[in-house]
């Protein structure tokens, strides 16, 4: 059986996904949850505390993600199920990517960590470049930086596909294999011919 603190999270969760961060009030959680504000407040004093632990979860996801990759064997199916494992703890915890700049300007601890996190994403992928180069499925740079700003352009895409995707329509968890492709599919030019080989053999067929 989960414990208060992990209902209220579970519960603020599906609140925030569904109002939106603004109109989720920690009276409304607690009204959702049949509890008393003070038996919530006791767990947490500020509807920024839940934001937090919830933006910790959603790290913890991507770093046991990241940590699989890391650990091999890695190749280029395995990087896609990494996006998509990804994209799928994106629209989980979709509120957050939808009110991704309200929050890093409203949260001070969040906004810190997510730079000091962005900065070790960065290293992590070059890793993960430099091994593919070492299979030749990804060919050498052309110019310096060149990687450095494929890794950007991820970054840029993770961070507010969700946002695009909420102005275009409704958002449907069909999304989350729509933008897994893009992202991937963006890989496709810096392939070598033995990288384009595997690339459809695995995700073409």
């Amino acid at each position: 059986m989960k414990n208060t603190k992990a209902l209220i999270l579970e519960t603020a969760l599906r609140l925030f996904n569904q109002e939106g961060l603004a109109k989720t009030t920690l009276r409304s959680i607690a009204k959702e949850m049949n509890i008393s504000q003070g038996n919530l407040n006791y767990h947490f004093k500020k509807r920024e505390e839940i934001v937090e632990a919830l933006y910790h979860q959603l790290v913890g996801e991507m770093d046991e993600f990241m940590q699989r990759s890391a650990e091999g064997p890695f190749d280029l199916k395995n990087l896609y199920q990494n996006f998509r494992e990804s994209f799928a703890s994106f629209y989980t915890y979709r509120f957050f990517m939808m009110d991704f700049v309200t929050i890093m300007r409203g949260h001070d601890s969040i906004r810190h960590h997510y730079q000091q996190l962005t900065e070790l994403r960065k290293m992590q992928f070059q890793g993960l470049f430099v091994l593919l180069i070492e299979q030749k499925v990804l060919r050498q740079e052309e110019f310096l930086g060149e990687y450095e700003n494929l890794q950007i352009r991820m970054q840029i895409l993770s961070d507010f596909w969700l946002s695009s995707e909420i102005i275009q329509n409704a958002i449907q968890p069909e999304a989350i294999d729509r933008y897994s492709q893009a992202i991937f599919q963006s890989f496709y030019p810096y392939l070598t011919a033995k990288g384009k080989r595997e690339f459809k053999k695995e995700l073409l067929n």
